[in-house]
């Protein structure tokens, strides 16, 4: 039965996975949307590392299925609260969630949104094309957005 007992607190096994739920929480936002929506293969080289890190940090000296378990929990109860809270408080949702980002305006590159994105010019023009748009039809783009989720949605002008 010792598989099913935790070697640490449940306190402990509460307050890691939490501490750790808030940092990723911290650390996608600052990443950006473009990165949620594009992942290269060195993304996600790095994401897999970064899993591997935390796990350990979350787990500590722990490897019982009981701790596991508290763990695991721990990150489903954090998800569910925070749905909520954000479901209830838009103003939080947008401080956690961010935006979509103004990319073209009536025709216009915003060259400052996608310099903040941290987007190129050759990404913007195979988003347009995921749209049947090319480079010269940009006079046709009444607004493109860069969306929370990292896709691009464009809306047309009128005629």
């Amino acid at each position: 039965m010792e598989i099913l007992i935790p070697e640490i607190s449940i306190l402990e096994k509460i307050v890691r996975p939490m501490l750790v739920y808030f940092f990723l929480l911290l650390a996608f936002r600052l990443a950006g949307k473009r990165e949620l929506g594009q992942v290269t293969p060195f993304d996600l080289i790095v994401l897999l590392t970064i899993s591997n890190v935390l796990q350990n940090a979350m787990i500590g000296p722990d490897t019982s299925l009981g701790g596991g378990i508290v763990g695991a929990l721990t990150l489903f109860v954090m998800n569910g609260i925070l749905s909520r809270l954000t479901f209830r408080f838009p103003g939080l949702a947008r401080w956690i969630e961010g935006k979509p980002t103004t990319l073209i305006e009536n025709g216009h590159i915003v060259e400052k949104n996608l310099r903040r994105e941290v987007m190129t010019l050759e990404e913007l023009q195979r988003a347009m094309r995921k749209h049947d748009l090319e480079w010269h039809e940009l006079g046709r783009i009444k607004r493109a957005l860069l969306e929370l989720d990292g896709s691009v949605t464009v809306q047309l002008r009128n005629g």
